[in-house]
């Protein structure tokens, strides 16, 4: 088997145009930057390499641009910041999903629909419902939604985040994707917004240029970048870490194939 783990990116970046690079587990926990990922920036920058910071955050872009800053990242980075809810934006503008709609999720995402308030209503009047993620007072089990939802999967879901977990910090927390399984579960449909689904690569046209993905997540990060045809490098102490720790790599590949994808490199943290 060719070895697939590297020590930095500077080994392999000459073979890329662009770099699609995830936020939470790569270059942040929710909580701070990873110094060592932000050195990865400045080098990508230096050599104008284009890169994207690609989220599924359920926010405009210039929400997670915002949050950026409080971290201290550097300016120029955040002009790079693309995420779901921007990809998810005009559908709502143009109510392509209907016209009005429940809004499940927590209040700090209403900026999302901002000039479109008049359009929230309850379950039983929306046309859709519109997922952020979940409620402030019910984080810590999915119980709720199970009951809150069982009677409404005649109309559509917008899932905004198709994450299941994140890591905030050393703390686990579910996030909208866990909240679509369900309904789908139930028996509702699910539109998505964000990886691994392919509108949100159509905004950040690569144009024929050699693409690598960069990502922790398996579900969203890898298997988008499969879906595109990208190359990917997987960070293996992001949203997975409990599996791959102790692991070596052909035990990597073996988890990889169970999810049905594949990489094309591996590190521990993203580092130059």
């Amino acid at each position: 088997m060719t070895k697939k783990t590297i020590k930095g990116i500077k080994e392999i970046h000459s073979k890329y145009d662009i770099f699609f690079i995830d936020l939470w587990g790569v270059v942040h926990n929710g909580v701070k930057l990873y110094p060592e990922a932000i050195v990865v920036l400045e080098n990508l920058h230096k050599l104008n390499k284009r890169f994207v910071l690609m989220s599924n955050a359920p926010r405009p872009s210039k929400d997670v641009e915002k949050f950026l800053l409080s971290l201290n990242m550097n300016k120029i980075f955040t002009k790079n910041v693309f995420t779901s809810g921007e990809a998810a934006l005009k559908s709502l503008q143009n109510n392509k999903y209907g016209k009005s709609f429940f809004h499940l999720g927590p209040e700090r995402d209403s900026n999302l629909f901002e000039g479109l308030e008049k359009n929230k209503t309850n379950l039983n009047q929306a046309d859709f419902i519109l997922c952020t993620g979940l409620f402030d007072q019910h984080k810590k089990s999915l119980d709720f939604y199970r009951d809150l939802l069982k009677n409404y999967t005649n109309i559509k879901m917008v899932c905004t985040n198709p994450d299941l977990t994140v890591h905030r910090g050393q703390d686990k927390e579910y996030c909208a994707g866990a909240i679509a399984a369900l309904f789908n579960e139930l028996g509702g449909k699910v539109v998505y917004f964000g990886k691994p689904h392919p509108e949100i690569y159509k905004f950040c046209r690569s144009n024929g240029k050699k693409v690598l993905v960069i990502g922790d997540n398996i579900r969203t990060d890898i298997k988008g970048a499969n879906n595109m045809k990208f190359d990917s490098l997987f960070i293996t102490n992001g949203v997975h870490k409990d599996e791959f720790l102790n692991q070596t790599e052909e035990s990597y590949e073996k988890i990889l194939k169970k999810y049905g994808t594949k990489t094309n490199y591996y590190q521990e943290r993203l580092s130059w």
